[in-house]
């Protein structure tokens, strides 16, 4: 028995209407869902012109941080600062090694770094995968870091942290004028309790911030 064209045309058409209803509405389902779980930035404090923020993530009970800024230098020096394996003195002083394992300026680098952790918590580590993106009509530049996995082996004296993601958001306004955004979460693993973290997460942003104002102020001393 020969089947109609028009009856074909015309189931197809259904099947499809059908199947884009089903992408549509996964679509909006998931829209929603990650609209439940993205939670409203917290202004906690500022201090030196830096605004400090905190947000709860999805089910995790250890909060996401933001520190803003706006920095009054040149967008080249503020470029030069981050992203820059040859400007590391000003990061963390408690960083004890940092070793690139990758570099192609202005567009990749790679990181191995160990943390010294007072007694009696034990020093962590963290491998970093950090890509830079520039927008060539705003200017912004994103540097997006996640944890390298695979490429250094673990070490028994240390805990590796794995559960990490830090965005910087580099955007010119005026000439002389460049507005800066530190966004980021860590898991620091091991028996740290998600209440002390929480309650020292907005340093995080706050040092790391204040030691590039520093920097550059110092430059524009020179």
């Amino acid at each position: 028995m020969k089947i109609p064209f028009t009856f074909v045309a015309n189931l197809t058409v259904r099947m499809n209407h059908k199947i884009l209803f089903v992408f549509v509405t996964i679509y909006f389902q998931l829209y929603a869902f990650e609209d439940i779980y993205a939670q409203e930035w917290n202004f906690i404090k500022e201090k030196d012109g830096i605004k400090i923020y905190t947000r709860k993530e999805g089910n995790s009970s250890l909060k996401t941080f933001k520190g803003v800024v706006d920095l009054h230098t040149e967008l080249d020096k503020v470029y030069n600062l981050l992203g820059n394996v040859k400007n590391v003195d000003w990061w963390d002083k408690n960083l004890k090694e940092i070793t690139v394992l990758l570099y192609e300026k202005d567009k990749h680098i790679q990181y191995y770094l160990v943390y010294s952790v007072p007694w009696p918590l034990t020093d962590r580590d963290l491998c970093v995968d950090a890509k830079i993106t520039t927008d060539p009509v705003t200017g912004i530049r994103t540097i997006y870091s996640v944890p390298l996995l695979n490429v250094i082996p673990e070490k028994p004296d240390r805990i590796r942290i794995t559960e990490y993601w830090q965005r910087w958001t580099i955007q010119p306004v005026t000439k002389g004028t460049v507005h800066v955004i530190l966004e980021g979460y860590v898991d620091p693993a091991g028996s740290v309790p998600d209440w002390l973290y929480n309650m020292v997460i907005t340093e995080t942003p706050l040092k790391i911030i204040r030691g590039i104002k520093e920097r550059l102020e110092s430059q524009g001393a020179d």
